[in-house]
């Protein structure tokens, strides 16, 4: 029998634009960056009250040494779970915070279970690919910018078989983001056969 860990839920919050994607082809998000100078002054769409809902994060590489080029890293004391195939260590100056391993997407939230973590953040294009494959994200709040790039990374890649999500909520932003909140059922197929 297959257990997805009910207790721990596995939330996504992410950006895309129009056509879909998270990033540039070099992985750039100057165009995110413009984007945000739009947004007025204490507004986060929603980002404050999302992370009060999670007490840990999972990211994978890619997505971790984009969030070192930031001033300053942006998680405080919040656990970090760093999944990575190829990175043996982490750099200098990387708070106690972030934990490096090589495990799949049941194990790390197996482990977090283990820790007491009720809410994780899913980040990054593969690593959130992972774990929509291993049927493990429970909700996805999507804000979609109004640019299209025309190519780059894709937050969602090929997938066997369908996936259906249940509609929560949209909200239209007057400077022209729009956020939909999706929650993906129990009952959903995820492959397994157990």
């Amino acid at each position: 029998m297959t257990t997805h860990s009910s207790s721990v839920k596995c939330s996504v919050f992410i950006a895309t634009s129009l056509d879909g994607y998270i990033a540039r082809p070099d992985g750039g998000i100057d165009w995110l960056d413009d984007a945000n100078a739009s947004v007025p002054p204490g507004e986060d769409c929603g980002y404050g009250a999302f992370m009060v809902t999670v007490d840990a994060l999972v990211m994978g590489r890619g997505t971790f040494e984009k969030v070192l080029e930031f001033d300053g890293w942006p998680y405080g004391n919040t656990p970090v779970y760093l999944l990575s195939r190829s990175m043996t260590q982490l750099p200098d100056g990387v708070p106690d915070s972030v934990e490096l391993m090589c495990v799949s997407p049941a194990e790390v939230v197996e482990l977090a279970r283990e820790r007491g973590h009720q809410g994780l953040y899913i980040d990054g294009g593969k690593t959130i690919q992972g774990f929509l494959n291993a049927g493990l994200i429970t909700d996805i709040t999507l804000t979609t910018i109004p640019i299209l790039l025309g190519s780059g990374i894709r937050l969602f890649g090929e997938r066997q078989g369908d996936l259906t999500l249940q509609h929560v909520s949209t909200r239209a932003f007057p400077f022209g983001f729009v956020q939909s909140h999706y929650a993906l059922t129990d009952d959903r197929s995820t492959g397994d056969a157990s």
